[in-house]
């Protein structure tokens, strides 16, 4: 959380932030594999990590944090820090993958500078891992949603929370939101619950 933090306030520096987005951004395939230093705003290898710690603005890492925070504290003292850093590496380049591989044809925006691909940040692909984790590891604890008026077990937010971010995956609204990231970090989060055999249905 305090490197999220930290990095956030140094997108927002003038010289240091445009720098940062340029080469630590997820950038498509499709929009070039860069010669360091030569080619900002292309793909690197390194993305797949860097991106999990960019945020678009101070709501995007408010709700990642605290989602992190919320959820993610149960699971590390259970699991320990160990295993939950490298479960949340895992899901939030799992969450990275499969974006890319759902967006491969996906076409540049058109601007005055040229051509220009999209790039993806956030933590929110991890942050679903997470979620998944704490819904199959404390299925009947009871979350309190702001936009649902009464409680709701952890097993059916995340059941809920999936076919949602399914449902605007396959829909052609455009969101601006890394939909398939969200699953992608979900399904990572599965797989590695299941190989990894960590405690699930504790409570």
């Amino acid at each position: 959380m305090i490197i999220n933090v930290v990095i956030f306030v140094a997108q927002q520096t003038p010289g240091i932030g445009e720098y940062i987005h340029a080469f630590f951004a997820l950038y498509p395939i499709q929009s070039g594999v860069g010669i360091f230093p030569a080619d900002p705003y292309q793909f690197y290898p390194w993305q797949f990590i860097s991106y999990m710690f960019m945020h678009g603005g101070i709501g995007h890492i408010f709700f990642n944090l605290f989602a992190l925070w919320i959820f993610g504290v149960a699971i590390e003292n259970t699991w320990g820090t160990k295993t939950f850093v490298k479960y949340y590496f895992f899901t939030g380049i799992g969450a990275a993958i499969l974006h890319m591989a759902i967006n491969i044809g996906a076409d540049p925006v058109m601007t005055a500078a040229g051509p220009y691909f999209i790039p993806t940040v956030g933590a929110s692909g991890a942050v679903f891992g997470i979620l998944l984790a704490f819904g199959m590891m404390f299925p009947n604890r009871e979350i309190y949603f702001l936009l649902i008026p009464f409680p709701i077990k952890a097993k059916y937010f995340v059941i809920m929370y999936g076919c949602f971010e399914l449902f605007m995956g396959i829909s052609s609204l455009q969101t601006g939101i890394a939909h398939f990231a969200h699953l992608g970090g979900m399904l990572a989060g599965f797989i590695l619950i299941r190989a990894w055999k960590l405690p699930t249905n504790l409570y």
